[in-house]
């Protein structure tokens, strides 16, 4: 019974049930795993086209009418030579340009806006490294037959069957138009279709765009739903950010044992000692060069004043018992730093004592 209770708590353990942290959103961005809908892009990048299409349509006239009179009525006419084809070729590359290039340039711009409005600024290489795995043809096919590949599909289908009843209603409600076509002049017939061309693609254009929002919010939540972390993934980020308890620990000890190796090495330059005596020693050094109040170089208690004290007596530093100073200096003064005002009378005192019994040895 408890180690199916047991099993149940690592289960329930490894359940991917909790949002992603800050830095799982985070990593999974910088590999390119957003929340992003490729509809969005299309439907923006197609009604910006055809608006386009609207407010240039007599400059797109003007470009597709030249170019239809200079073949007709000029190149009809024109021998073709080794000499004249390069020109007559960079003639209609030009105007192709000007009549083209507007068009992908709109397009392109929309393309980017719409990937900025869903996932802001991001450069990513990940997306694009070659991959063994992929050619895998058992993960191919688990793709392939994948729920979510079931889903696109009847995505897929959806926006085909909307938008084209939404473009075959355009049509419907112009049926008029179109059966009489064939009694208009050229250029009324070709103003005709392009208005319809336009109005399709905008209706079109909107129908995508709403299903996009749609598919945005889905893929929203998908993506959501595929960074879920469990509370052991939580845990080990939190590890890997913090570091683990254990070797922080370690790295603590490792410089306080350093702290106090440097510490120690100090005591020989110290002019005395003073103790507790078995609890505190404090050393204290006195030099006019470095500081007008003698200062501390090496502190410790218990353990830490033993071996001060034992370092003191083995390089004939003199020690002075003085109970109340030893705590008191212990406790107000860091190791580096100067002595309180208060105690300057009383270490005087000691440090006269210390220089007289210096001399007298």
């Amino acid at each position: 019974m408890k180690q199916l209770v047991t099993l149940d708590l690592q289960l329930f353990a490894g359940e991917k049930t909790e949002k992603a942290t800050p830095k799982k959103r985070q990593d999974s961005r910088k590999k390119g795993q957003v929340a992003k809908s490729q509809d969005v892009n299309t439907a923006i990048v197609l009604l910006a086209v055809f608006l386009f299409f609207i407010f240039a349509g007599s400059y797109i006239k003007d470009i597709i009418i030249y170019i239809m009179k200079y073949s007709f009525q000029d190149l009809m006419l024109t021998e073709l030579t080794e000499t004249n084809i390069h020109t007559i070729f960079l003639v209609i590359l030009k105007e192709l340009v000007l009549l083209l290039g507007p068009i992908m340039l709109v397009a392109m711009l929309a393309g980017v806006a719409s990937n900025y409005m869903q996932v802001g600024f991001l450069f990513s290489t990940e997306a694009i490294q070659p991959k063994l795995d992929k050619l895998d043809p058992i993960k191919g096919f688990k793709r392939i037959f994948s729920v979510r590949a079931i889903v696109e599909l009847l995505k897929s289908m959806l926006k085909i069957g909307f938008v084209g009843f939404v473009t075959f209603t355009v049509l419907w409600n112009r049926i008029d138009e179109i059966l009489i076509l064939s009694q208009k002049p050229v250029g009324a017939a070709l103003v005709t279709i392009g208005n319809l061309t336009v109005q399709m693609g905008l209706f079109a254009a909107g129908a995508l765009l709403f299903l996009s929002l749609l598919d945005y919010l889905y893929q929203k939540y998908d993506f959501e739903k595929n960074i879920r972390m469990s509370k052991q993934d939580i845990k080990d980020e939190y590890k890997n950010i913090e570091g683990d308890p254990l070797i922080k620990s370690k790295i603590k000890q490792k410089q306080r044992e350093m702290a106090m190796s440097r510490m120690m090495q100090e005591v020989p330059n110290a002019d005395v000692v003073i103790t507790n005596p078995t609890h505190y020693a404090v050393a204290l050094k006195y030099d006019e060069a470095k500081s007008d109040a003698p200062y501390v170089v090496a502190k410790g208690v218990d353990f830490v004043a033993q071996k001060i004290k034992l370092i003191a007596k083995e390089k004939d530093i003199i020690t002075v018992e003085n109970r109340p100073l030893a705590r008191a200096l212990y406790s107000q003064a860091e190791i580096g730093d100067a002595i309180p005002e208060e105690f300057f009378k009383a270490v005087a005192e000691i440090l006269a004592y210390v220089y007289r019994t210096k001399r007298k040895i």
